[in-house]
């Protein structure tokens, strides 16, 4: 057969087709007209068809939709086992910040904590250090005092000068052992015991007694503390005398005579 000829005996096939599918959606009892060459027949068609084939579309379209709803339900599902894990994943992270919170809380007291123990360990050495310092500060000023104390001077002229000396210096009284030492010779020639009963005081009734001859009242108001109130008592007549000429004549190195 030409291919022509074949491709029109498919094409009236397939308007066959199409004319009974019209055909089959019309009443029993209708008619059809058509221009065909070939005779007009009454055609009677059952329903059952039709119905089979709208079942059939309900059918396709209802397992359409379930496997939509299914597809749906899935991405729900997906979509939900996503934001769990996302929710489960924040909560370890939030547990983990906290753990580190918690960390670097505990850290930080404990440092705080030692810096404390540090501050309180360095004001205690201080005041360790402070007291050690004082006590040895007193030990040695004791020990000064002490050596001062028990030093000896010799019970001669020497002697009661050096002694005189150290208590004047203590007393910011000035002289000097050349001061002394003159003075002393000029008027008791070194004698403690020395009285004069030949002067003016002598008539007076208040002579002068000792190493730089003093009278009672003049001894008693220079007195210097700490020495004898004996008026012979060489180291208390020579610091009082001493005294007396440093407010009078300004030392008792500017004496060279009766004074």
């Amino acid at each position: 057969m030409p291919k022509n000829t074949q491709k029109i005996a498919i094409a009236g096939v397939a308007t066959l087709g199409a004319a009974a599918v019209a055909f089959s959606v019309v009443p029993a009892d209708a008619q059809t007209t058509t221009t065909d060459a070939a005779p007009s027949a009454r055609v009677a068609y059952s329903s059952e068809p039709v119905r089979d084939v709208k079942a059939s579309v309900t059918d396709q379209l209802a397992g359409a939709s379930v496997k939509l709803d299914a597809i749906e339900a899935k991405k729900k599902a997906a979509a939900a086992a996503v934001a769990k894990k996302k929710a489960a994943a924040a909560a370890v992270a939030k547990k983990k910040a906290a753990a580190r919170a918690a960390a670097d809380a505990a850290v930080a007291k404990k440092k705080a904590a030692a810096q404390k123990a540090a501050i309180r360990a360095a004001v205690k050495k201080a005041a360790a250090e402070r007291s050690a310092k004082e006590a040895a500060s007193r030990s040695t000023h004791r020990v000064a005092v002490r050596q001062v104390a028990v030093k000896t001077y010799a019970n001669n002229l020497d002697g009661w000068i050096r002694q005189a000396l150290a208590i004047m210096d203590a007393k910011n009284i000035p002289g000097s052992y050349h001061g002394l030492h003159k003075n002393i010779m000029r008027e008791s020639s070194g004698n403690p015991n020395a009285i004069n009963n030949w002067d003016i005081n002598a008539i007076n009734g208040v002579p002068s007694k000792g190493l730089l001859q003093v009278i009672q009242p003049t001894f008693n108001a220079y007195h210097v503390p700490g020495t004898s109130w004996n008026i012979y008592d060489p180291v208390a007549n020579i610091t009082a005398a001493a005294n007396y000429a440093a407010h009078r004549y300004g030392s008792i190195d500017n004496v060279n005579s009766a004074y």
